[in-house]
């Protein structure tokens, strides 16, 4: 059912980047640029910038269930988005509380590494996320690698691998999965998004830019809020996609770091 607010409330549970381009500093950005009111729960804090990944520190799970039992004890949500997820109790923590309190959409990230190739969570914290959380979703957004983590495989070098890749990903459990194309060579950046129904290329031209860092986290974080804004699945993805794809243009308006930027997350008013 979709919200009656004209201003949805969505949530990211997720980890921190001080950096500001990733993690929920990215999902509170791409909920607001999308016109959705964020709010958050801290799953792990991180010491990292543009050009890398110095610690994770993950926050105790005692703590984290506290974070989401407040703030659902109060906001009614409509969206979920959820990134970073560092062990089994903090996966289970998270689906306790979700199934007591569902939200209509909930639109799971698998981030398990960075940019940079910094693997980001532990071996137990990948198979909490395939057996814990990728059943919850109505929507899973892994990019190539993260696909063939979860498969335990090799990643998709083609479009053919991708669609080969498909029902294997459906037979995960999620309600949807929205593979994307970034890693494969070439000109274009085509995503495959596979639902019970259909399995469709949505596509999209490749940004000649090195401000990549966070653009999953944004992604995800821009269809959940335009899934509480009433979009079908499709619609969001598309919408959320051109979004990004304008972001990541207008990310050489910014300077910020060394090494992989951000994107403009608020390029239709700055």
């Amino acid at each position: 059912m979709t919200s009656t607010r004209s201003i949805p409330n969505v949530l990211t549970i997720a980890g921190s980047d001080p950096s500001g381009g990733a993690g929920i500093q990215a999902d509170l950005k791409a909920f607001s640029a999308l016109g959705a009111y964020g709010s958050s729960v801290i799953t792990a804090l991180t010491a990292q910038n543009t050009r890398g990944v110095r610690g994770v520190h993950p926050v105790p799970v005692e703590f984290i269930r506290l974070q989401l039992d407040t703030l659902l004890d109060d906001v009614a949500i409509d969206a979920v988005k959820i990134g970073m997820v560092a062990n089994r109790e903090v996966a289970e923590a998270i689906r306790d509380a979700l199934v007591a309190r569902r939200p209509r959409w909930i639109v799971l990230d698998p981030v398990m590494v960075a940019k940079s190739g910094d693997v980001l969570v532990e071996a137990t914290g990948i198979a909490a996320v395939r057996e814990v959380l990728v059943p919850l979703a109505d929507l899973i957004t892994p990019n190539l690698p993260e696909a063939a983590v979860l498969l335990s495989g090799g990643a998709p070098a083609s479009r053919d691998d991708m669609a080969a890749m498909a029902p294997r990903l459906a037979a995960l459990g999620a309600g949807a999965t929205l593979l994307k194309g970034g890693h494969l060579r070439g000109e274009d950046c085509p995503d495959l998004l596979i639902t019970a129904d259909e399995t469709r290329w949505i596509e999209g031209t490749r940004i000649g830019t090195s401000n990549l860092h966070g653009t999953g986290c944004s992604l995800s974080s821009a269809i959940a809020a335009r899934l509480a804004l009433g979009d079908t699945l499709s619609e969001a993805v598309i919408a959320a996609k051109s979004w990004l794809e304008t972001a990541l243009t207008e990310s050489r308006r910014l300077d910020v770091g060394q090494g992989q930027g951000p994107v403009h997350h608020f390029h239709p008013w700055w």
